[in-house]
Order: structure tokens, then sequence, then C-alpha cells
């Protein structure tokens, strides 16, 4: 019986990642999955965490939980970010460690790349240039828990590994009007201004900046394709000290393509006009996948179909009655 503790079973990630070890496990693979809410373990505590981890004693850890928010929320707590996702990732990694773990996954962030940086975004542009401004806090957390996996396998002979996902999106996503990310956001006002008879839905910028977008499910299965690589099969398509793996689809749309799809999917046949007056950002983020791909694995939910699906939990969620 292979015991695996999920720490951010309630986060969109976690989550999808919990259901398809429960649907292993349904399918007659011999596991006990472990999860705790925040409530019953504070991960930013280190006696808190010791005590589970030496309790429960788990032969995997999967480590998604994270303090995460948007440009507002990383602008307005700086702190907060970085101390809470440095205080996560030491605690779960090191008392993993403590109690016996040899297997570990944590989930990173296509944020950890320089702001200027040669597109597709290769794995070893890691630490090659200055991070964006507005989340560099949440950044540099998410760097430290590379390195703490790969310092831990380097000096205990331990198997810790990382995944850094593109844009992700789907079920279980925040879809608050304030503090939701693009595809999430687009979703909510175009099912509003279908629903309200709105003529026009003005999107910020040129619209011509491209971004890549990742269903959670794909990112659940390349989370699970990663964690039970072969050992050697890990080891020889990474190295030591550079071992994170990017996950994407290897694609991406423009923003104004995104809103396009998104209209359609909720039925908004009004106009789509830009607000040039508002910033661009950066200009195109997508991820090179390459490693991943040589491995076996590439995505399988294409941007049209998930958005669909997403819009569909939308509608059935609790996500319709937020503020």
């Amino acid at each position: 019986m292979r015991k695996i503790y999920v720490a951010g079973h309630r986060g969109m990630v976690g989550g999808a990642i919990l259901r398809r070890l429960q649907d292993r496990k349904a399918a007659g693979e011999a596991l006990e999955l472990v999860t705790r809410t925040h409530a019953e373990l504070d991960l930013t505590s280190q006696a808190d965490v010791q005590a589970f981890m030496a309790g429960e004693k788990p032969d995997t850890v999967i480590l998604a939980a994270a303090r995460v928010g948007g440009i507002h929320a990383n602008n307005t707590y700086p702190a907060d970010f970085i101390y809470e996702n440095l205080m996560i990732e030491c605690n779960v990694i090191h008392q993993a460690f403590a109690a016996g773990v040899t297997q570990l996954l944590q989930l990173g962030s296509s944020c950890i790349y320089p702001r200027a940086v040669a597109q597709p975004m290769r794995e070893d542009a890691l630490l090659t240039g200055v991070l964006e401004p507005t989340n560099e806090p949440y950044a540099v957390a998410k760097i430290a828990g590379i390195k703490l996996c790969e310092s831990y396998n380097r000096q205990h002979g331990v198997d810790y590994r990382s995944v850094m996902p593109t844009n992700l999106y789907g079920p279980g996503d925040n879809f608050h009007p304030e503090n939701s990310h693009v595809l999430p956001a687009l979703i909510r006002r175009f099912h509003e201004a279908a629903r309200d008879g709105v003529p026009e839905v003005v999107i910020w910028g040129s619209g011509r900046p491209r971004r890549e977008f990742l269903h959670v499910d794909d990112m659940a299965e390349a989370s699970l394709f990663v964690l039970d690589l072969p050992r050697d099969v890990y080891a020889a398509n990474t190295q030591p000290m550079l071992s994170h793996i990017n996950v994407g689809t290897g694609s991406d749309v423009s923003i104004r393509e995104l809103a396009e799809m998104v209209a359609r999917v909720t039925g908004f046949n009004g106009t789509i006009t830009q607000d040039t007056s508002k910033p661009d950002g950066t200009l195109q983020k997508l991820m090179d996948v390459g490693r991943l791909a040589g491995m076996g694995w590439t995505a399988r939910v294409g941007l049209q179909e998930g958005i669909a699906q997403t819009y569909d939990w939308f509608r059935s969620s609790d996500a319709l009655r937020e503020v």
C-alpha cells in the first residue's frame, strides 16, 4: 500500500491531482490518500508539520499548496507571499525528509523565469536575468523550492522533483471579478454580458499579447506522469542543479483570440473592443515543453474544449455567487 499525502488538495491543481489519484484507487491501485485542510494543519508551522509527517509517515508527498494571487495581491502583500511560500516549502520538504519520505513532487510556476527571456522559455533560462517586479517575492520563493529539492537530492540521495506549469485554468478556478486571472475573468465578464444583454465588452490593451493556457486536468496528469517516471529516466532528462520540468501545451493565443473563444462559448454576440489606453504587459509568455514531450507526455485538452468545460463548471458552481 502506497501512502500519498497531497498538500493543497482544496486548491485547483491539488484538487485535480487528488481526483486522478482517487480514480486510480477506484481502479484497483493500492493507494492510501492523505489530506489535511488548512484548519487541520498549518503548513507554515514547523512544529505542526513535523508532528504530522512523523505521525503519518507518507511514502510520497505532492506539494501543491501555496499562497497564490494576481498582480494586485502580489503588489499589496509581498511580505506575505514570500514568507508563507518559503515557510510552506521549507517545512514540507524538510519534515518530509526527516520522516523518511524519499519521493516528493513540488509544483511551481512559470513566473520563476526572467522578465526579459527568449521565447519559448526553456528550463535553462532559470536565474539568467531579472524577475518580473510585480511578483518577484512569489517567484523567489518558488525558485527556492526548486533549489531545496535539488539540494536534498544532492546531499541526502532522495528523489524530490519539481514541475513548473504555465497559466492554468479549469474547474476550481477563481472567478472573482477583481482578483481572478485573465481567462476566468473573461469567462465571468462575457457570461454576465450575454446574460444581461450588454452590447459591448471592453478588454484591456491592444489584444496582441500572447499567452499559453493549460487545463488543470492536463496539469494533474502531467504531474503524476513526472512523479511516476523511473528515477533513471528522470535523471537522464534533467541535471542535478537544473532538475525542474516545464509543463504546458507548447502553443499560445493572443488575448483577442482568447476573448473571441470565450465569447463563442458563452453565447455573447455583441462587440469586443480594446481599450488601448491600458497596458499590454509582456507580449509573449510561452513555455518550451520539449523536455517533457521527449519523455512521452503532451497535453490533450484543446483550449476551446477546455473553456467550454470550465464554463459549464462555472455555471453549476458557487462561482456564480461570488461577490
